[in-house]
């Protein structure tokens, strides 16, 4: 499961930085909001994704309080998933 849980680590963080840097950019600046909607659907699911498999992994690998809420803030930080990724996984 750990295996399955960076791809989506990755693909929570690509997806973070998409929304904010392509899709929110074209929504204010040239008024094209379908952009948010189809990446903002996509990073939603994939960051319920990533939580339901944090904490699933919170209890199979034993991790403590403070391991697993670093690795659940991190989704809400831009390039926070990627250091998880290195530092954690």
């Amino acid at each position: 499961m750990i295996k399955f849980f960076k791809i989506i680590v990755l693909l929570e963080g690509i997806s973070l930085l998409a929304l904010l840097f392509f899709a929110m950019p074209m929504k204010y600046f040239f008024s094209q909001p379908i952009f948010v909607k189809y990446i903002g659907m996509a990073h939603g699911i994939l960051f319920i994704l990533y939580i339901s498999l944090a904490i699933l992994l919170k209890l199979e690998q034993k991790w403590d309080l403070k391991k697993f809420a670093i690795i659940c803030l991190a989704s809400l930080i831009p390039f926070g998933t990627f250091y998880i990724e290195k530092k954690y996984l």
